[in-house]
């Protein structure tokens, strides 16, 4: 068994090893050729970059001193009122180590802090200003008060690139001297969505099931439908092969384990590259998986519901 691959020596330690994030790297590359930075508010996808961004910068300012100069929360785990009260301001008074002026505080998660806690913040960052400087990340800004992104200067994430994924995935497999074939590599860029943290997770528990890592051991560890079986369900019905797909079905609830919304969810997304068929009708087929993704939320039964929504691949393939 391999050790934990999503471990410090993969995570960038300057803002140059950063990859994709350009557009915020150059901005905040200015800020530690100054030595000083204004508060900052870093929101974005899951698993872009933007906590690293956050360690790299305040180590590039602060030097070998930087963990006695820096405060990193999770505002999930302690997202109430008094953290700010308290840690936060017991932190943000006192003085610095080394040539810089002031101390950085981390706000992880800063999407979960409380009204009240994100108004004594408010406040906080006014008060200690001249003293500490607050690093805010979130994955939705819009979760954050206007009076904290007035104070902030605001840089947003993009998703990762395939290209940039395959060379994070390259370094991985290298280090970690690893098997991996190039579906299985596809198949992590599918299922990580830009989220490098999914893709390290899914490397290790797949490197834990087989020596040589396929696509299908990815699928599987990620308890995700595999296109190509869902494909091939959803072209028996469409050809009017009505228990070839209940029988796919099945198999893929009962013998892979699969959830109805996961199922759902790929059907979705294999509607798009379906050849031949009118954009009409995928737009119909589209609407009936809202439907029937719906019914499932509301707790029915998931054989009987996907069946049901196979029942409109067949109808539609007779009308084509």
């Amino acid at each position: 068994m391999i050790e934990n691959i999503w471990t410090e020596k993969y995570r960038p330690a300057k803002l140059s090893e950063v990859i994709n994030q350009k557009h915020v790297v150059e901005r905040v590359k200015s800020f530690v050729k100054e030595k000083n930075i204004p508060h900052l508010l870093f929101a974005g996808p899951a698993g872009t970059g933007k906590t690293t961004v956050a360690l790299a910068l305040s180590r590039e300012i602060y030097g070998e001193s930087w963990r006695q100069n820096v405060l990193e929360l999770n505002a999930s785990d302690e997202r109430g009122i008094d953290v700010i009260r308290n840690k936060v301001k017991d932190f943000a008074r006192t003085k610095t180590f080394g040539q810089v002026s002031f101390r950085t505080i981390i706000l992880d998660e800063a999407d979960a802090l409380t009204q009240d806690a994100q108004q004594a913040l408010r406040r906080t960052m006014e008060t200690f200003a001249g003293n500490a400087r607050f690093i805010l990340i979130c994955n939705w800004s819009s979760k954050i008060i206007e009076p904290i992104q007035s104070r902030c200067a605001v840089f947003r994430f993009k998703t990762l690139a395939e290209a940039d994924i395959k060379k994070f995935v390259e370094r991985l497999t290298v280090g970690e001297k690893l098997k991996i074939t190039n579906d299985a590599t596809d198949a992590l860029i599918e299922l990580s969505e830009g989220d490098l943290r999914k893709i390290a997770n899914l490397l290790q528990a797949s490197a834990t099931l087989k020596e040589k890592i396929t696509a299908d051991v990815v699928y599987d560890v990620a308890s995700r439908a595999k296109p190509n079986d869902v494909r091939e369900m959803m072209e028996y019905a469409l050809k009017g092969k009505f228990l070839e797909a209940r029988k796919k079905l099945q198999e893929l609830l009962l013998q892979q384990g699969l959830s109805g919304s996961d199922i759902i969810f790929e059907i979705h997304k294999q509607i798009f590259k379906l050849d031949g068929m009118p954009e009409e009708t995928k737009v119909q087929l589209i609407e009936k998986c809202g439907e029937y993704e719906f019914r499932l939320s509301e707790g029915s039964n998931e054989l009987i519901q996907l069946t049901a929504l196979l029942a409109q691949f067949l109808l539609y393939g007779k009308k084509k």
